[in-house]
């Protein structure tokens, strides 16, 4: 493998590693793990909005009395190399949300650990070590109870399948990422999902330390409760489709800082908002 594609598979990893935690939805790259690195990511994301698509997909109106919602949200996350072909992921996310407006009452919070997401994941094939697929099952499991702010409360799974590729272009190195997962809540009126996200970056330097990438990412939620709220995390019959810009900077072989700004473009029955993101990345090899 030349070194064009090691760093640019490097990269990508860490990229959609990093998409994944900011859409609350983790690692979908194709790419494998190397067997025996552990991948450890702290991130920490800001989601701010005060209006809000209804259950037809209407332009977003204003919350009524001069609402507003906003939530700062920090992942735990972590992956290891269990072998060429296998690795295990696991995300555990803590969030402090609040809503605000001018009548009684006028502020309401909620804190506490929302779902723990634990998979398995298997690199299916490549194509001459350029295009990569995997698929990977995610167990959900709630860490709180009886608390519609955090989440739905209920167990869930998930399948997903992914595909990551690289190539150049204008003399730089380029990526891409596609995944595609379908995801089941387990309980009374518990959501399916289907989870989506794509991303195309561009490396900015010959030395693979900056990038910039733009991502799409989305949630179709279908469920007989059409209840709205405007947290995020309560809706169950809602979808979002959202933008974002990327920024990353490799400051060695094992330390990256990734950053992103994302804006909600369409939906119905879920807020219209913007989201803020940074997250750490640490590699560690055992093997």
């Amino acid at each position: 493998m030349t070194l064009l594609k090691t760093h640019t598979k490097t990269l990508l990893i860490t990229l959609t590693l990093f998409i994944g935690l900011q859409s609350r939805s983790y690692a979908d790259g194709g790419f494998p793990v190397r067997p025996g690195r552990l991948l450890l990511a702290p991130s920490v994301s800001y989601f701010f909005a005060n209006s809000a698509w209804d259950t037809t997909g209407t332009p977003a109106k204003r919350y009524p009395n001069n609402g507003k919602y906003s939530s700062v949200g920090v992942t735990f996350y972590g992956e290891y190399g269990i072998s060429r072909n296998w690795a295990a992921v696991v995300s555990l996310p803590i969030v402090f949300n609040d809503f605000t407006q001018n009548v009684a009452p006028t502020s309401t919070t909620s804190t506490g650990l929302t779902d723990l997401e634990t998979g398995i994941r298997y690199y299916l094939a490549n194509i001459d070590y350029i295009y990569y697929f995997s698929l990977q099952g995610t167990a959900i499991t709630p860490m709180y109870h009886n608390n519609a702010a955090l989440g739905y409360g209920e167990e869930g799974a998930e399948l997903k399948l992914a595909v990551s590729g690289s190539g150049t272009m204008f003399d730089r190195s380029i990526y891409f990422n596609a995944s595609d997962g379908f995801r089941q809540y387990f309980g009374t009126n518990g959501p399916w999902q289907n989870r989506y996200s794509g991303t195309f970056g561009i490396t900015l330097d010959a030395e693979f330390q900056n990038q910039v990438s733009v991502s799409g990412t989305g949630i179709f939620s279908e469920s007989t409760d059409k209840t709205f709220s405007p947290v995020l995390e309560a809706n169950k019959d809602y979808s979002f489709f959202e933008l974002s810009l990327n920024y990353g900077h490799t400051f060695t072989d094992e330390i990256s800082l990734f950053a992103t700004a994302g804006k909600f473009l369409t939906g119905y029955n879920t807020s219209a908002g913007t989201i803020f993101s940074l997250a750490f990345v640490y590699r560690l090899d055992y093997k």
